[in-house]
């Protein structure tokens, strides 16, 4: 069974895969500071993270306890796959997405 499409529909089908989403006149300068704040918060927690991991590695070595100096290590490891994973999603979710247009 053959079901035909109305060239109509058709062609609102295609009109309507061709829209683009566009941000509304001078919203990008609200969104390129809200993106600046974000970036500088994301980078002020990966270097607390290392400061943390690194002083509990340190504190349990020079304390004697094996389990804060363990975290620390485990600390440190997240804290690098994070930044990797920061530095690598970013170009997966563009090549997913593509142009931005539906």
């Amino acid at each position: 069974m053959v079901v035909e499409v109305p060239t109509t529909l058709l062609q609102a089908t295609t009109l309507i895969a061709q829209v683009c989403p566009q941000a509304p006149p001078g919203a990008q300068v609200h969104v390129d500071n809200i993106l600046g704040y974000v970036l500088w918060g994301v980078g002020i927690l990966f270097f607390l993270g290392v400061v943390v991991a690194v002083g509990a590695i340190a504190g349990g070595r020079m304390l004697g306890m094996p389990h804060a100096s363990t975290g620390g290590i485990i600390g440190l490891v997240i804290v690098f796959v994070a930044v990797i994973a920061y530095l690598i999603l970013p170009g997966i979710l563009d090549a997913m997405m593509g142009s931005g247009c539906v």
